[in-house]
């Protein structure tokens, strides 16, 4: 039986291993989806010596329920909905348009406050490593996918610690690669497969980037 995760820079460090085709290649970006996806991808990373920065998207909770994802946003007005939970919820498109609005300016907010006066990196012609603590629904990823493509890269890769089966054969169809370390069945919540899931900090996601930034520098001197 498989046993969860220490934390989320443990299964970073697993993930890593599955990765390492992709270690010492210029070509190679590691965006996570912030905030629970950052430990994670610091971790493959600094692994596989490639740059680390952050992709963000924003999940959309069904009102009164939101942990419950009916969909998500990305940059570049992507949306991506879940047309099982809204149908089967029957939610009125002005109440989607609500919670889009309002979690568009939460992204905005992320954006700014994790980047700073960086600017957004250059993914055209590169292969992107994209990487989140775990997938359930997949909507998340499916708007970072969708956005991502957007931008032109060479190759996307969809990089989790653990998901469902169903969400990772779904995803497969629309990445150029997939590595999901486990995927359990039955499969409940990412949560149940990390003994520690403390909710990710926005100091601790600049600390991360920071971190990986010099690092990055200094492997370059």
């Amino acid at each position: 039986m498989e046993h969860p995760f220490r934390d989320r820079g443990e299964a970073g460090r697993l993930l890593a291993k599955a990765l390492s085709a992709y270690a010492g290649r210029e070509d190679v970006i590691v965006l996570a989806l912030p905030r629970g996806g950052v430990p994670v991808a610091f971790e493959i990373a600094r692994a596989i010596h490639a740059p680390l920065d952050v992709f963000v998207v924003r999940k959309l909770g069904v009102p009164g329920h939101e942990e419950l994802a009916m969909g998500a946003i990305a940059r570049g007005g992507i949306l991506v909905l879940d047309p099982n939970v809204v149908e089967d919820l029957a939610i009125p498109p002005e109440v989607v348009a609500d919670v889009a609005t309002r979690e568009e300016q939460e992204r905005l907010r992320r954006e700014r406050e994790y980047r700073g006066d960086r600017p957004e990196p250059v993914v055209q012609g590169r292969t992107v490593i994209l990487v989140d603590d775990g997938l359930a629904t997949g909507s998340t990823m499916r708007a970072a996918v969708a956005a991502l493509r957007k931008l032109h890269p060479a190759t996307i890769v969809v990089a989790v610690p653990v998901a469902a089966s169903l969400t990772c054969a779904e995803l497969a169809e629309v990445v150029d690669d997939i590595v999901c370390v486990r995927t359990p069945e039955p499969f409940h919540s990412v949560g149940e497969w990390y003994e520690e899931f403390l909710q990710t900090t926005d100091e601790e996601v600049r600390e991360l980037l920071a971190r990986a930034e010099r690092e990055t520098a200094q492997q370059r001197r």
